[in-house]
Parts: structure tokens; sequence; C-alpha cells
């Protein structure tokens, strides 16, 4: 319990406050229903949308179920998550993120005995997929799809001035041309900013053959502080000549409609292959989704749990909530809802029914998933104890490198030094 009300004193400080969830009140059942379960996630809009009719669809299925749903965008879920958490008042279900898995875990329930009971069907499972959601022995948290690291790109526009498509193979050279033609072309930025930087500086680590934890979490998995210096040498080349986004641009996008590559300000966003849907709907025209740069590649690119949903040590119905997290995984109906918005669809029987109705936009994020998942025995599992404030450090020195407060070389010392501090403390060996 001490790491939650350290974690609650973490987001709170950080993020100014808290606010509240959205909650829907809903017609489907009675005051006479004979449970109650509160379920809470984050996301845009369409994911509410979708998750409150598989909710319905749930409620017509188990009409003793009702569902009082809670959710936000991603910042400020864990605004609202942390204090409750700490106060030991969480939701019956939560949807969880590998980096918050581990500081939560105190508090979650275990779903071994669910998973072997069968109360959370997993035979079409592949079990390695599973161990995305394992600490250790135990399972806080139960995988709802699977994800990558992945560049949206906007075909059209590069095409239409005649820059060349980027092969699936590119180089991180053939990243930086592109991204500068566009520029001079078209005068608008060759890429966003990459804001989610633990993802894809601990992608281009491992495309070097090395990982931003070490094995056992207690400090950063990388020795040669050149990586560091060169992943952000190159954003420094691309900003200054306007290819570039500076930190104060982006953190004005709030919702997905503000993304670069969704008003044309951008030929590209990297991403998580399950956003692709999200953008195609907001941009309403074609797009493609490729793989990040390398050479390394095979060793980069990895399949994780998108996100997770546990259960709550303090509910009082976890039958129910287990239920719940096996109908969202195997119905097919519910589903067909989702369209693999969550990431791919862990049950292979799930996702070859739900690949039969989609779109042709859809399937491309399946497909990606699926040249990835053959070709990597590497899932991602539970970031370390201290990998929250590790991030945050990191998202920091990076704003302070691309502001051009302190230089590359500096940076990698000081986010070394603070983050194996960080890590050091909090795991132990």
């Amino acid at each position: 319990m001490k790491k939650i009300l350290f974690l609650a004193l973490v987001i709170i400080f950080f993020a100014g406050g808290c606010v509240n969830f959205k909650l829907r009140d809903s017609a489907a059942g009675n005051k006479n229903e004979n449970i109650t379960l509160r379920i809470a996630w984050w996301g845009e809009q369409p994911r509410h949308d979708y998750t409150l009719d598989v909710i319905e669809l749930f409620e017509k299925k188990y009409p003793y179920i009702h569902i009082e749903p809670e959710y936000a965008n991603w910042d400020d879920y864990w605004k609202k998550l942390a204090p409750l958490a700490a106060a030991n008042q969480l939701p019956d279900i939560v949807q969880m993120d590998l980096l918050y898995l581990a500081p939560y875990s105190d508090i979650l329930e275990d779903l071994t005995p669910y998973i072997n009971q069968e109360m959370i069907k997993t035979e079409a499972i592949d079990k390695r997929i599973l161990s995305g959601g394992k600490i250790g022995q135990h399972v806080f948290g139960f995988p709802l799809g699977l994800n990558a690291p992945a560049v949206i790109v906007d075909r059209e526009l590069l095409l239409s001035n005649g820059i060349n498509f980027p092969e699936k193979s590119w180089t991180w050279d053939e990243f930086e041309e592109v991204v500068v033609q566009t520029h001079k072309d078209k005068r608008i930025y060759g890429t966003n900013g990459m804001k989610s930087i633990d993802v894809f500086f601990s992608y281009y680590l491992r495309t070097k053959g090395e990982n931003l934890f070490n094995k056992n979490g207690t400090g950063l998995g990388y020795e040669d502080d050149q990586l560091f210096i060169d992943y952000f040498e190159m954003q420094l080349r691309l900003l200054d000549q306007g290819a570039f986004p500076r930190p104060d641009v982006t953190e004005q996008i709030q919702r997905i409609e503000d993304e670069l590559l969704i008003n044309q300000l951008s030929s590209m966003s990297w991403a998580h292959s399950n956003q692709y849907i999200g953008f195609w709907q907001a941009a309403n025209r074609p797009l493609e989704l490729i793989p990040p740069p390398g050479p390394g590649q095979e060793k980069g690119l990895t399949v994780k749990p998108s996100m997770l949903f546990s259960i709550s040590q303090s509910s009082k119905n976890k039958e129910a909530a287990a239920l719940f997290i096996n109908f969202f995984i195997n119905d097919v109906e519910a589903n067909k809802l989702i369209k693999g918005e969550r990431g791919v669809p862990l049950s292979t029987k799930v996702a070859d029914k739900i690949e039969k109705v989609l779109t042709a936009e859809q399937k491309k994020v399946f497909d990606y998933i699926n040249s990835i998942k053959d070709s990597t025995a590497i899932v991602e599992k539970a970031d370390p104890l201290g990998s929250i404030e590790v991030v945050r450090i990191l998202q920091d020195v990076s704003n302070q490198i691309l502001f051009k407060k302190i230089t590359p070389q500096e940076g990698a010392q000081l986010f070394r030094t603070e983050a194996n501090n960080i890590l050091s403390k909090e795991n132990k060996e």
C-alpha cells in the first residue's frame, strides 16, 4: 500500500489535481438487480461509445448484473485512479497499462484462479501472450488485445509531392530524408513529435540490441550513452530544419482530432498499431500502417498487451467481474463492436471470425500484428517499480533538449543518474 500512496502523490503533484470520470446513468438496468459492477477505462470518444454498447450487450445476457461505467482520457484517468487506489476504493474492474501494473499490483486480484477454473476461458489464447499481464507467478492484468509500435503515414500527401513512399524495411536515414523533404515541399512538419517517448526510445534501443530497463529492473538496460545522444541528435537535426515540432506544439494535442496528421500538418505519426483505426476514422482519408525504421526491426518490434483489465482486491463481486472480462475477450458479438480497437483480439477463434467482417482499413491492423507476432517470440511485460517516475524524467529531459536548455550529452548523463537512482531504490535485489 505504501507504493500506492507514493504513486498517488506523484500523479497528483505532476498532474495538478484530480478530475472526475464521466459516468453514464445506465437505463438498461433496474433497481432490483442483484449485482452492480463499476468499470473504469481511458480512451477517446469512439472507445467510450462502443464500450457502452458492449456493456449493454453484456447486461442483456446477464440481466442480474448492472454496470456503472466510468471513463476519461488518458491523463485524467490516472489523476482520478491514484487517489481512489490510495483510499482502497478502486472500481471492480480497472483498465490497466504495463507502465502502471506493478505499482498497483498490491491492490489487484490475482486472476490465476479465475483462469484455472475457466471463468475466464483461455483455450484459444497463446499462453505466452498471457504472460504480458504477469508479475512473478501472478496474473494481475488480463490483456485485452495486442499492439506494437508503428508509424501511420499519409500516402497520398507524400505521393502528391513526388516523395517516395517508405518501404517496410526503411532506415533511419530514409526517415530523415522523407520528413525533411515533406517540410521543404509542403511547409508542414514531416513527422509528429514521437510523443510516447518511452515507447519509441525503447524501440530504438531494442534495434541496437539493448533495452530501457535491465532484467531485474534495478537500473537502465543500456551502458552506452551514445545511443541516447544519437537518438536526440537526430530529433534536433529535424527540429532545426523545421521538420519536427517543438514540445510546446505537441503539448497542445489533447484529442485525436488535434493530431498533426489528422489536420494534414504532418505526413506521419508515431503511434501504437491499435490507434490506426482512430486516426483513419478521424482523418476520413486513406492512411497506411508501416513499421518504424531500422535496421534492427526484427529485434525492435515486439508485441505487447495494448491494455489490460484488472480486478481490484476490494471488489465484492470478483466472480461477476471475471465474467465480464471473459465476455469482453471471448464473445464474438462483443468483439464485432470492438473491431480490434483495443488491439487485435487474443482469442484466435474470435480474431478469425472478426477478420471476416472487417473493412480493408480495419484489417490493416490485424495484418500488421500478425506479421510481427509470427516473427518475434518477445512479449512485453510489466515495467518495473519506479518506471512511472523514470518515464516522467525521460520526458522532462527530452523537453529540455528540444528547447535547447541542455545538450543531448548532458541529457544522457542526467537521465542515467536520476533513472538509476530511482530504479535501484525501488527494486533492491
